[in-house]
């Protein structure tokens, strides 16, 4: 038998991608194992995306090497979720899909919304809860964020609603009074309350199927009866379990209600 330069290219960098999976999936059950944080059923390719930044900050070469940071320093662990989540974010991001939820779903609710409701602005990472607690901002975006706002159907000026100081600005303790602040892992917690409106955006992307149908179940336990809920474009209800119990309330900006 010959086997040829390529071939046995190949086949090296085929065993080097079978171990590459090995190592990977030891990893994350490591992280499952040692800190209870689930990755498991992350979608594979995004997740080698991520660990491989986090590699790269900790000056580490190999997957199994750092499966020994992670294990033997909890400051990694620390470090490694601010590497997966999802921290790319601005205020009234997707504009036209504020616009749909003012337009669409706020006037079904109760009047004098801001004094009778409560929100609970959830993450897996207390270090990002912590940031956004404060509600500091810096100036230099406030430009844009200002025209998301009125691209969003604000009427008000924008100014209204922060004060500036130095280079950054604070938004205005009304806005963050009924603000519950809650660390909750979507991959692991259970429900914690029924909600009327529930948001999920651009989070799903990152799931393999059976994790986001475990999610859609979460989130349908979570939401009562006429509860509308947001996805991101780049998910849906389609092929789920929970397909049809929702109608739609705007399909291009993925808003559906409740119905079952």
């Amino acid at each position: 038998m010959i086997v040829s330069e390529k071939d046995n290219k190949k086949i090296f960098d085929d065993n080097a991608l079978a171990i590459e999976i090995i190592e990977l999936s030891l990893l994350l059950e490591a992280m499952y194992q040692r800190y209870g944080y689930d990755f498991r059923d992350y979608a594979m390719t995004s997740m080698k995306r991520r660990v491989q930044l986090a590699m790269s900050k900790e000056a580490v070469s190999t997957i199994s090497a750092y499966q020994e940071r992670i294990l033997h320093d909890e400051k990694a662990i620390v470090r490694f979720l601010d590497d997966v989540s999802v921290t790319v974010t601005a205020i009234f991001r997707d504009p036209d899909f504020y616009k749909a939820l003012r337009d669409k779903v706020l006037p079904t609710l109760q009047e004098g919304l801001l004094n009778h409701s409560k929100c609970y602005a959830t993450d897996m990472n207390q270090r990002s809860l912590d940031i956004g607690k404060q509600g500091i901002y810096p100036i230099k975006k406030m430009k844009a964020y200002t025209g998301n706002y009125q691209n969003a159907g604000g009427k008000d000026a924008f100014s209204n609603y922060y004060v500036a100081k130095y280079e950054h600005v604070i938004l205005k303790e009304f806005l963050r009074n009924n603000i519950v602040w809650a660390q909750h892992n979507l991959v692991s917690d259970s429900s914690f309350n029924e909600f009327h409106l529930i948001l999920c955006r651009n989070v799903m992307i990152y799931f393999n199927r059976t994790l986001q149908n475990r999610v859609h179940h979460l989130i349908y336990n979570s939401l009562t009866i006429g509860g509308v809920l947001g996805l991101g474009r780049g998910e849906t209800l389609q092929f789920t379990p929970y397909e049809e119990c929702y109608e739609v309330i705007d399909r291009f900006e993925k808003i559906y209600r409740k119905i079952r």
